[in-house]
C-alpha cells in the first residue's frame, strides 16, 4: 500500500482495504484522555496513513535462516453435547517476520498476547491453523515425523519452567543421553564424555550429571535446559520466557551465558520475554505483539528510543527506572485485553488506545505493519510514513 486512504464509506467494518488504494478525507479526531508520559506521542497529521511496505511485500535477505509468514494457530471452541464448533481462539493471527543467522529476535507482549503459542507453532509443537514456515528455505509445515525430527536436531527450544520440563525420575545425565541417543549423536563411552562436556559449557560440573532435577535450584535447572537444547547442536533456539522464574542476580547468569554461547557456537534465538529490560539487552531486534498479532517491530535501540506504537510506549512506561528521585509517569491504558476469542474490529489495540488522534477510522481500518522508514514497521494508521528510525533523525517523508 503506497498511498493513503480516503473515503472509505464502500470499506465493511474491520475489512480488507488492499482493493481500496484512496487517500481518507482527513476526519475530526476523538479526543482521547490519556496519561502523560516520558516519550512523546507518535507523530501523525490525523489522516489515515496505509502507506509503506509489509513483511510480505519486501525481499527476505539472503543469509535469512527462518521466515514466517502469515503465521496463524487458532484453538476452537466447542460446546454442547456434539461438541460444535462455535467460535476460535485466535492466539496467532496472521504474524509475519524473519530471522537472520547468528541474531537474536526479541518477542515482547503482555501475558496472553500468544507469544508461546507463536514460538510452538513454528516448530510444530502445536499445529499451525494456516500461513507458512521456512528453515534455511525447508518448508517446515510439509515435513512428515521423519523429517520433522531431523529438523528440531537443526532448531532446538528452551522451555520457561525447567522443572516442568525435566523428567523428574531420570537423572541429568540420563536426560542428556537419551537426546544423543536419539539422534544418534553419541555411542559409548564418548556418551558420557559429552555429557560431561555439555554440563561444562554451561556452567555446571561434569559430576552433576549423577543429580535428579529436584537437587537443584531454578538457575541451574535452566542451565540444564539449555544444555539438553544444545546437545543435538542447533542452529536456531526458541527460548520462552528463560529466565521469568529466576531471581535477579540469576537472570543476569543465563542472559550472560546465552549471549556467550551464541557468540561461540553462532546460534540463533527468538527470545520469548515480557520484560523489556531484559529483551533490550540481548536482543538485535525486537518485535511488540498484542492480541496474536506483531504490532511493531525494528531494530531494538531504534525501538527503545523511538517507539511509534502506543500500546509500545505504554509497555516502555512500565518498565522501572533505577535513577532516584527521576518523575517516571506511566502511561496507564484503560480497560482490559480484548478476548482472542472476539476481538474488536479494525485495530485490536484501539479500544485501549491513548493516542489523541483515534478515530472512527481506527475501529474500521485493520492497519497493516508497515515500514515507516528504516525498516522500521508499525501498525498504526496514525503513524505517517518516515516517523520511523531512531529518535533525532528527520523523517524521510
Amino acid at each position: 500500500m503506497n498511498t493513503p486512504l480516503n473515503n472509505p464509506s464502500n470499506d465493511a467494518p474491520g475489512g480488507d482495504t488492499t482493493a481500496h488504494p484512496e487517500v481518507l478525507t482527513p476526519r475530526e479526531p476523538t479526543p482521547v484522555a490519556a496519561s502523560g508520559s516520558d516519550m512523546a506521542l507518535p507523530p501523525a497529521r490525523g489522516n489515515s496513513d496505509l502507506r509503506g511496505q509489509t513483511p510480505e511485500d519486501m525481499d527476505v535477505p539472503d543469509d535469512a535462516l527462518l521466515v514466517v509468514r502469515g503465521l496463524k494457530k487458532y484453538f476452537p471452541i466447542r460446546r454442547g453435547f456434539f461438541s460444535r464448533h462455535v467460535g476460535d481462539v485466535k492466539a496467532v493471527d496472521g504474524v509475519s517476520f524473519f530471522m537472520r543467522r547468528g541474531e537474536t529476535l526479541g518477542l515482547v507482549g503482555e501475558s496472553g498476547c500468544g507469544k508461546t503459542s507463536a514460538g510452538r507453532a513454528i516448530l510444530r509443537m502445536e499445529e499451525p491453523t494456516a500461513g507458512s514456515v521456512r528453515f534455511d528455505g525447508q518448508d517446515v509445515l510439509s515435513l512428515d515425523r521423519d523429517n520433522l525430527r531431523r529438523l528440531r536436531r537443526r532448531a532446538q527450544y528452551v522451555f520457561q519452567d525447567p522443572y516442568s520440563s525435566l523428567n523428574p525420575r531420570m537423572t541429568v545425565g540420563d536426560t542428556l543421553r537419551e537426546v544423543l541417543t536419539v539422534h544418534r549423536l553419541a555411542s559409548g563411552a564418548a556418551v558420557d564424555a559429552r555429557v560431561g562436556q555439555l554440563l561444562e559449557v554451561v556452567g555446571l560440573r561434569a559430576e552433576h550429571a549423577l543429580r535428579y532435577p529436584h537437587e537443584f535450584s531454578g538457575g541451574p535447572r535452566q542451565r540444564i535446559g539449555i544444555a539438553r537444547a544444545l546437545a543435538v547442536e542447533p542452529e536456531l533456539i526458541i527460548c520462552d520466557e528463560p529466565v521469568s522464574a529466576l531471581d535477579v542476580s540469576v537472570q543476569a547468569q543465563v542472559i550472560n551465558l546465552l549471549r556467550d554461547l551464541q557468540d561461540e557456537f553462532g546460534l540463533t534465538y527468538l527470545f520469548i520475554a515480557h520484560d523489556l529490560s531484559v529483551v533490550e539487552h540481548i536482543s538485535d531486534r525486537v518485535a511488540v505483539m498484542y492480541l496474536g498479532r506483531i504490532v511493531e517491530i525494528a531494530d531494538s535501540r531504534v525501538l527503545y528510543s523511538n517507539p511509534l506504537m502506543p500500546y509500545t510506549q505504554a509497555l516502555l512506561s512500565a518498565v522501572p527506572v533505577a535513577e532516584p528521585g527521576r518523575k517516571h509517569n506511566r502511561i496507564v491504558l484503560q480497560g482490559d485485553v480484548p478476548s482472542p476469542a472476539n476481538p474488536p474490529s479494525g485495530c485490536p489495540f484501539h479500544p485501549r488506545c491513548p493516542h489523541p488522534l483515534k478515530d472512527a477510522d481506527c475501529a474500521r481500518i485493520v492497519p497493516p505493519l508497515a515500514d515507516k522508514g528504516g525498516g522500521h514497521f508499525a501498525a498504526c494508521i496514525k503513524v505517517p510514513l518516515g516517523s520511523g528510525g531512531a529518535r533525532g533523525v528527520p523523517p524521510t517523508a
